[in-house]
């Protein structure tokens, strides 16, 4: 497999290794690789596909090789695929191989002039399907899920513009496709026939114009319908760069994909189902397993690490940094000469009675506020003084996780334009004190999120350090009242022995 550090091999990869097969790995850097769930199941060797001697070894008892690679992002991506494909061709024919599978994408419909990316994809097809091996072909157009650059770029355009003016390809259509059907479909590929060599469309259930799936973004998000305007100046090239101010997408992978938008990806067959039958997911359903609106566990995934029940649609430590949507974190960290313990004590006596530790009156303004709103406010407290179980509420907070003597995670139930998290936690530091470790975590729904953030940020800084130092004093203060007690109490045992 090529491609493993990739969005759609990084999912590949462990899949396979679920379906028995032994999977080796090319990469250029094995460090790439080190540190991913399944690395110990995996052979992996470093290579170049530019690089053609490098690739005896690693086709050496292959029997499948998967192309999954692209340049995209680099100014001569079309050269660099168009090597790396030769080489690889002629590599697989050399070692044996018996099959070849790549992932590539539509075909425009005839007499449109494609676009650079697609004119690459077909040309990387063209050279596969004549190497001599037996390849199948699978044509995707835009892949939802989490960490696609495709969806990535529809989910921060809905997210972030309730009102838009856009280019006229919003009206073209498209058959989007769940990340879920396109591992299916190359798994199965896999074992095609060896008289199989073709290319296949893969699509989803549903054809839709990109405005339609913004519309159907903008419902399972819970956002309000977006107001489109489509433009007609606005050229690919203008497209893309708006596409980069709008989201973190970079320009150079948003470019291409822009210029790609303006033909239609529909499926013109279907021939794959007969070799991998099923019902491929609709639209809607694809984007709530990419939201994680569909899971086993109620725990956000993109921060605390908890297995949904589609992972393969949610982001991965390996995809790019602006995959999985907008996040924002404020962290605070602070060495406690203060025993684990004792700072434990303190972090699970948060709230109610005792109080937030940082700044009484803005707690109280924002529990006002919140009534005001409909929420819940402050008013609930907490049931008991000292101890916290998982599943009650804290104020405005549900205790989502505890760890005793470690963590506490709460998830915020206020009125807010999107989902929180509160997190504290006490390490200890191997000299007998201790680490506290506090992190805020916020995913905004809607520009309202966006701004609701940019409003509260300033106080941050009041509030969550405030909080975190006076949560490290208060454990030092009780260590010290306790160490005095003690004190006290063992010269009273000694009068009381020499008397």
């Amino acid at each position: 497999m090529t491609g493993a550090t990739g969005y759609i091999g990084g999912r590949l990869a462990p899949r396979l290794l679920e379906a028995g097969h032994e999977v080796r790995c090319l990469t250029r850097d094995a460090g790439r690789l080190r540190d991913v769930p399944w690395a110990g199941r995996a052979e992996v060797v470093e290579g170049d596909l530019n690089q053609a001697a490098t690739l005896t070894a690693a086709m050496y008892g292959v029997d499948v090789a998967y192309f999954l690679v692209h340049s995209l992002g680099r100014a001569d991506f079309e050269k660099l695929d168009r090597e790396a494909a030769h080489n690889f061709a002629t590599a697989a024919k050399a070692a044996g191989v018996s099959r070849i599978v790549y992932l590539g994408g539509p075909e425009p419909p005839p007499g449109d002039k494609p676009s650079p990316h697609l004119r690459s994809r077909a040309e990387v097809a063209r050279i596969l399907l004549a190497s001599g091996v037996p390849t199948a072909v699978l044509r995707a157009p835009v892949i939802i899920g989490s960490g696609s650059a495709s969806f990535e770029m529809l989910r921060y355009l809905t997210e972030r513009l309730p009102v838009m003016v856009t280019p006229r390809w919003v009206r073209n259509r498209i058959q989007p496709v769940a990340v879920r059907d396109v591992l299916r479909y190359l798994i199965t590929a896999a074992g095609l026939p060896p008289e199989v060599n073709r290319g296949f469309d893969i699509g989803g259930r549903d054809v839709l114009t990109y405005g339609q799936m913004m519309q159907g973004y903008a419902r399972v998000a819970g956002l309000r319908r977006r107001v489109i305007v489509p433009l007609r100046p606005l050229s690919p090239w203008l497209s893309a760069h708006w596409v980069g101010v709008v989201t973190p997408v970079p320009n150079a992978i948003a470019r291409p994909l822009v210029a790609s938008l303006v033909h239609e990806a529909v499926a013109h067959e279907d021939d794959i189902r007969q070799y991998a039958p099923g019902e491929p997911l609709g639209f809607e359903q694809a984007v709530r397993v990419a939201l994680g609106k569909i899971r086993d566990a109620n725990v956000e995934t993109r921060w605390s690490g908890a297995a949904g029940r589609d992972w393969a649609a949610e982001p991965l430590p390996s995809d790019p940094e602006w995959s999985g949507g907008s996040v924002y974190v404020d962290e605070r960290c602070r060495a406690v000469s203060a025993p684990a313990d004792a700072l434990w004590r303190v972090i699970e006596g948060v709230g109610g009675e005792n109080g937030w530790y940082s700044f009484p009156l803005a707690w109280s303004v924002r529990g006002w506020m919140d009534r005001l709103a409909g929420g819940v406010g402050l008013r609930r407290g907490r049931r008991d003084r000292h101890r916290l179980w998982v599943g009650e509420a804290l104020d405005w907070w549900r205790v989502e996780e505890i760890e005793p003597g470690r963590l506490l995670r709460l998830r915020a139930e206020m009125r807010v334009p999107g989902r929180a998290w509160l997190e504290m936690s006490a390490t200890p530091d191997g000299h007998g004190g201790s680490v506290y470790r506090q992190r805020a975590v916020f995913l905004p729904r809607g520009l309202a999120g966006h701004a609701y953030w940019a409003a509260v940020l300033p106080f941050h800084g009041v509030i969550f350090n405030g909080m975190a130092r006076n949560i490290a004093l208060g454990a030092e203060r009780t260590t010290a009242a306790e160490r005095t007690r003690d004190g006290e109490r063992t010269t009273a045992a000694e009068q009381t022995r020499a008397t």
